[in-house]
């Protein structure tokens, strides 16, 4: 379990394809506190780690992963937003996220507001429907929504499309600051609202 709120950036140092998984191996600030089995979301995807060796370690991710995420398109030398679980203690500063992406989004603007930003998004094709709903429906304005692993909040919607506002903080200390007009970013949505939709269908 996890909130949202990015601790780092780490870097990805090695990439081995191992048949149909991947293996990446990361450099971050936090390594020394990992230990084997721990998991860590990458770009708001959960993976565990099972190898460390000095300020690396490593992860796998499985085909299903890949299908869904934009993991697969990481290069060596991207940085990626990482955030360890939460303590069952700790204040919740963002919102549940499972670290379970439901799919990839496009960015499709990048306007820059002076003195915030302003991102907007595409559902991918590929986007995971969820049971007998289509996604862009449990994004509401306002409702809360984990990009790349980033607990944000929408500004705006419409059909495939929407919008989040990015304060200076949160651009400088997460991947944000990297971000052109074409990527894929990882999304998760409110897991509150999926199981209101599993509920309520008909």
């Amino acid at each position: 379990m996890f909130s949202g709120i990015i601790e780092s950036l780490a870097i990805v140092r090695n990439i081995e394809h191992e048949g149909t998984n991947i293996h990446f191996t990361f450099e971050s600030t936090f390594t020394s506190e990992l230990k084997v089995d721990q998991s860590v979301a990458h770009n708001g995807v959960c993976l565990t780690v099972t190898h460390i060796q000095g300020d690396q370690y490593r992860v796998t991710a499985i085909e299903e992963t890949l299908r869904l995420t934009n993991l697969g398109l990481l290069n060596i030398g991207n940085k990626v937003n990482v955030e360890r679980c939460i303590r069952m203690n700790d204040r919740l500063d963002g919102h549940i996220v499972q670290g379970h992406a439901d799919g990839t989004a496009e960015v499709t603007q990048i306007i820059d507001k002076n003195g915030s930003w302003e991102f907007d998004f595409k559902l991918s094709d590929s986007f995971s429907l969820i049971h007998d709903h289509s996604p862009e429906k449990l994004i509401i304005q306002k409702g809360s929504i984990t990009i790349n692993g980033t607990s944000l909040t929408v500004t705006h919607v419409q059909d495939q499309t929407f919008g989040v506002a990015i304060i200076p903080y949160t651009f400088q200390h997460t991947n944000f600051h990297a971000l052109k007009i074409g990527d894929m970013v990882n999304i998760e949505l409110d897991v509150l609202g999926k199981y209101v939709a599993r509920l309520t269908r008909h």
